[in-house]
């Protein structure tokens, strides 16, 4: 049985607070964005730009967006190359930066246990040569023969829905895990370590039928399974996932083991985490080519100051005319039509467009950015 553990709000036990004076950056000013970081430089700005951890009312192990792909081909034709993506939340961004391609991704969430899980996933792809290995060691079953690299994402995730995990595997998968993340000498608290321990046994125990609802906490059926998610595709039928083919894996496995997908705590409301980024992106010209919000704004609407915090934030961004908010909206509360099977649809906008609405006045409630959005 899975125990929850309430892990919102707990912070590393040794922190390297990191000034965002230019003397004590990871980066010099103006200098081009680097195509590797350092693991001393990805830490300090793990440390050095996230806030504190905040509470949220899901544990959001997985997505629970099915349609989330429908916007990739509108972003592709939009996106240029080698900007920047910000996101929220677990493997979905995964989808999105291996679509997109940018040169770096900043994932950036309320909960200390999502950037905790992103550490986990990090260390799963530097293990990992290939999709099959990965499963294997994030789901703890043993890898079935006959697996090949041009394997569908169905052939796939059909090698291990038939499988029990095997307790010995999974032990010596979280001791690789933890292995890993100290050899890159990221100052992790033992809280952090048990944080791992409780994440990684969720996957195990549920392997690829893991959704949203796992352990009562989701918040409402009907949610799709990991599987199901990694199996979808847009309404073309194409399938945009990370495991949808070997070179959507490769490309987040290059991104992680080159430290280019940094994992935040932040408040999207916050006085730091999107600032600092802001700055950190200003001093090496580079804009965003998306940010990926899932419904963050919903609740951020309940309060009439945190999502004009929101804005202001956004509005240190640096953005061009491809910028590009992707959203998730609940079809039902907004009636929207979604169709393809799904209770949220996702919308995108544009983020320059969103920021003068902001600026003259014509936002005002969380209806009128879906109102922006198509």
């Amino acid at each position: 049985m899975i125990t929850r553990r309430s892990v919102f709000g707990i912070t590393a036990a040794v922190v390297l607070f990191v000034s965002l004076s230019p003397s004590v950056k990871p980066y010099k000013a103006t200098e081009t964005l680097p195509g590797r970081l350092t693991d001393d430089a990805f830490w300090k700005v793990v440390t050095g730009f996230s806030e504190e951890g905040g509470y949220f009312r899901f544990e959001n192990f997985l997505s629970n967006e099915l349609g989330f792909q429908t916007v990739i081909p509108a972003l592709k034709d939009m996106a240029r190359p080698g900007g920047v993506y910000l996101g929220v939340g677990p493997e979905q961004n995964f989808t999105y930066i291996s679509a997109l391609q940018p040169k770096i991704a900043f994932i950036i969430d309320i909960r200390r246990q999502n950037m905790i899980e992103h550490l986990m996933y990090k260390a799963l792809f530097e293990l990992s040569t290939d999709r099959a290995d990965f499963l294997s060691r994030l789901y703890a079953r043993k890898r079935p023969a006959g697996l090949t690299a041009d394997a569908g994402s169905d052939v796939l995730f059909a090698g291990y829905e038939r499988l029990q995990h095997d307790p010995q595997l999974a032990e010596e998968n979280l001791s690789a895990i933890k292995q890993t993340l100290r050899n890159h000498k990221f100052l992790l608290s033992k809280e952090d370590f048990d944080t791992i321990n409780y994440v990684y046994s969720v996957f195990v125990e549920s392997g690829p039928d893991l959704d949203y609802n796992v352990g009562g906490f989701g918040g409402g059926g009907g949610s799709p399974t990991y599987e199901q998610l990694m199996t979808a595709t847009d309404k073309a039928g194409h399938n945009w996932s990370y495991l949808a083919t070997e070179a959507n894996y490769r490309t987040m496995r290059e991104m992680e083991l080159k430290n280019l997908i940094i994992p935040l705590v932040g408040d999207f409301a916050g006085p730091k985490a999107i600032r600092a980024v802001a700055e950190y992106l200003a001093d090496h010209d580079v804009k965003v080519t998306a940010f990926y919000l899932s419904n963050v704004e919903q609740y951020l609407f309940q309060d009439s100051t945190h999502w004009r915090r929101f804005y202001r934030n956004v509005s240190a961004l640096p953005l061009d005319s491809s910028s590009t908010f992707i959203r998730s909206v609940n079809i039902g509360a907004y009636g929207r039509i979604g169709g393809y099977g799904m209770r949220f649809q996702s919308l995108i906008s544009s983020m320059p467009d969103a920021v003068k609405a902001f600026d003259e006045g014509r936002i005002r409630y969380y209806n009128d950015v879906i109102r922006m959005s198509h």
